[in-house]
């Protein structure tokens, strides 16, 4: 029941996107002082969303669970900020309040699909 629940999928893969990009920002303020170094910026909300849309007119959990299931989230360098003299583009206030609205977003992810397994949970109970 759960693996061709599109919305399970959809808590799943958001869940490691915002996991991905707290690493990411883990690892940018660990280099603020690293010359040269390049921030790294994970985006997937678009991507998820593309994938919905698509898979809304073919009435099926099964090709949007699918699809998420082969979405990558990937971890792009950040070349298009502004860089410090020794090249490094780390905005450490950029990447605290980016970590803040992250860890927010997780939370809120952890707290619908803490409910989707109560529901389950329900479900199950109830049929005995």
């Amino acid at each position: 029941m759960i693996r061709n629940d599109g919305t399970y999928a959809l808590l799943v893969k958001a869940l490691e996107g915002t996991q991905k990009r707290q690493e990411a920002m883990a690892s940018n303020l660990a280099n603020v002082n690293t010359r040269d170094f390049k921030a790294n910026r994970v985006s997937f909300e678009e991507e998820m969303r593309r994938i919905v849309e698509r898979n809304r007119s073919a009435g099926t959990n099964r090709t949007l669970v699918r699809d998420l299931e082969k979405m990558e989230i990937q971890t792009e360098k950040d070349t298009m900020s502004r860089m410090n003299n020794d090249g490094n583009n780390v905005d450490v206030d950029r990447e605290m309040s980016n970590m803040a609205a992250n860890q927010i977003f997780h939370n809120a992810l952890v707290q619908q699909l803490n409910t989707k397994y109560q529901m389950i949970r329900m479900v199950i109970s109830d049929g005995r």
